[in-house]
């Protein structure tokens, strides 16, 4: 067994879980899921953290600020710990109470935005607080940060073609930044020009599925690249909703419900190809835990939104 001196250098290299319970519905077709739960700070989120902190050349003195809807603050939180940095985050204020806890465990800053705004309004209350306060803040920007996608690039579909032994045929993953399908699809369409790649966004514009961004109605992050996706699929909340249900009755797995909606985009995909008399070797991911979700309104089914 491997030892390390760095907590950070458990980042990445997550194992490849084939979903077994959806055999029987895609003969010739596997689907398989990067657990990015696996990583220290229990996300895919960890990867990109990781990449720009690694590459920000951050003053002396001046506290990190980034907006998050919750998974990539707690990754900057905990690697900013480990790295002895100062980091401030913004959030929406309903997200969920485990993501306000476990980011004020490891010693963020957090700043609320208004929770009607969601994402785009943390997004637009951070540049305010950059403008007002530059000497005081370095601004990440996760969403026009280059280094975002760059940490899939080198890290997540080298990975996954190793696994696969090349195998892999369609790689499928969730708009929220957009940096793990724009990463890990370009570096795979140069392993191999025919993966197809499928990004996977809400059906709805107003949805439940925390972490993964409707495009058409939310401001769309420049590091965003259409060219790199083969098609953009819709999934709708309650479609990921249900296969989080369904993964945890039949697989036993835990997972938060952008995993449900990768799993339900993947499952399309893959009776597309049975009903086309194709083979294929699906890998989607699977980017946390549901832990982070058992609360009330976070995840009873039967809650009212407002």
């Amino acid at each position: 067994m491997k030892s390390f001196a760095a907590i950070t250098e458990l980042v990445g290299n997550t194992p490849l879980y084939e979903l077994k319970s959806f055999a029987k519905e895609t003969p010739g077709v596997r689907i398989f899921a990067k657990c990015e739960f696996y990583n220290p700070g229990g996300s895919v989120k960890d990867r990109a953290g990781l990449q720009m902190l690694k590459d920000a050349k951050v003053p002396a003195g001046k506290t990190l600020l980034d907006s998050t809807s919750g998974n990539t603050g707690i990754a900057l939180a905990w690697i900013g710990a480990a790295m002895g940095l100062k980091v401030a985050l913004v959030m929406p204020s309903n997200v969920s109470a485990a993501r306000k806890r476990i980011t004020k465990a490891y010693g963020a800053e957090l700043i609320y935005s208004d929770p009607l705004e969601g994402s785009d309004g943390a997004i637009r209350h951070a540049r305010k607080l950059i403008e007002a306060e530059p000497q005081r803040f370095h601004y990440l920007d996760q969403y026009s940060n280059a280094s975002n996608p760059r940490a899939h690039y080198l890290t997540t579909a080298p990975e996954i073609w190793a696994q696969t032994r090349g195998e892999v045929t369609h790689f499928i993953a969730g708009i929220g930044t957009t940096g793990t399908v724009v990463g890990t699809g370009r570096r795979l369409k140069e392993l191999n020009p025919k993966i197809q790649i499928i990004a996977l966004e809400p059906a709805e514009a107003l949805h439940g599925l925390e972490g993964l961004k409707h495009l058409p109605s939310s401001i769309v992050p420049p590091i965003y690249d259409a060219q790199v996706h083969d098609e953009k699929l819709s999934v709708a909340t309650d479609a990921g909703w249900d296969m989080s249900d369904r993964l945890l009755r039949d697989e036993g797995l835990s997972l938060g419900h952008s995993s449900g909606a990768a799993a339900a985009g993947a499952l399309i995909v893959a009776k597309r190809l049975v009903a086309q008399k194709q083979q294929g070797t699906l890998v989607t991911v699977f980017p946390d835990r549901a832990d982070r979700y058992f609360e009330p309104k976070r995840w009873e089914k039967s809650f009212s939104w407002p």
